[in-house]
């Protein structure tokens, strides 16, 4: 169903507050995860930088990172403008990348470069298997899907397979953002959610649509997760509290979406 964009419903306010992330009693870890295509730095950089802090994530999934000019340093500097550090990806997942916290323990990366189809972009994945806290060891993948509705579908099988392996090297669940260049109900998507759980579609909050962001209409982004992770609200997070309107239309030519989930304890 689609989202009830109409003037009263941009009046009404948030369900609630998001949940803290943090150490939970039963030794599972709430945690922020943010998707967010930032078109190669290409636009205001310090208005994206401003919208990530804003959004306080622990873990930060990054489509269109920097590939061609100076990508290590432009990667840096993201890192650095955001509080955050590099987990993995990049040049070797030809453009995702992922971000996180110190509390974010890296335990292997698992990035990864797609078969490519000769006139189209090359696309990968980044992954990198994580722990926080007493919590059981996940993967994170970044990805961003082809504009080829063959290719993607393809990578979105591709993607279903690659967590398999990762899972097989030691993560018990799986964490997934991305700019999907699909719909909801086209077959790629409906591919990947009869498998992972869609974030918006579980716990929706915030604004559901992420392109574009002066007049959203569509939402191509999405943050998946594993049966195993309970999404505890998800969503664009366009009202969010220290969060100028101005900067998510001058960051970038996506908005962000911005995921609360439980990793559930070892």
């Amino acid at each position: 169903m689609a989202a009830d964009r109409s003037p009263a419903a941009a009046e009404r306010p948030y369900t609630g507050d998001l949940p803290a992330s943090g150490p939970q009693p039963d030794g599972s870890e709430t945690v922020r995860v943010l998707s967010y295509n930032i078109r190669s730095l290409r636009d205001d950089r310090t208005a994206l930088a401003r919208v990530v802090r804003a959004c306080d994530p622990d873990l930060v999934c990054v489509q269109e990172s920097p590939r061609f000019w100076f990508p290590r340093q432009q990667a840096g500097w993201l890192a650095r403008a955001t509080g955050l550090y590099l987990l993995s990806g990049g040049l070797s997942a030809s453009g995702p990348l992922l971000l996180g916290r110190l509390r974010a323990l890296p335990l292997s990366v698992h990035d990864v470069l797609l078969p490519r189809t000769p006139g189209l972009h090359q696309r990968g994945f980044a992954t990198t298997l994580l722990r926080l806290g007493r919590a059981a060891p996940f993967s994170l993948t970044s990805c961003h899907l082809s504009l080829d509705a063959t290719e993607r579908y393809q990578q979105c099988e591709l993607l279903l397979e690659h967590l398999e392996r990762v899972r097989a090297a030691g993560a018990r669940h799986s964490v997934v953002g991305g700019d999907f260049n699909e719909h909801p109900g086209d077959a790629g998507w409906e591919l990947l959610a009869e498998r992972l759980r869609d974030g918006w579609a579980v716990a929706p909050w915030g604004s559901e649509y992420t392109s574009v962001p002066e007049r959203p209409y569509q939402r191509l982004d999405a943050v998946f997760a594993s049966p195993g992770v309970e999404p505890l609200a998800c969503g664009v997070p366009d009202r969010l509290a220290g969060l100028r309107p101005a900067d998510l239309t001058a960051a970038t030519d996506h908005l962000p979406v911005l995921a609360v989930l439980r990793i559930p304890a070892a």
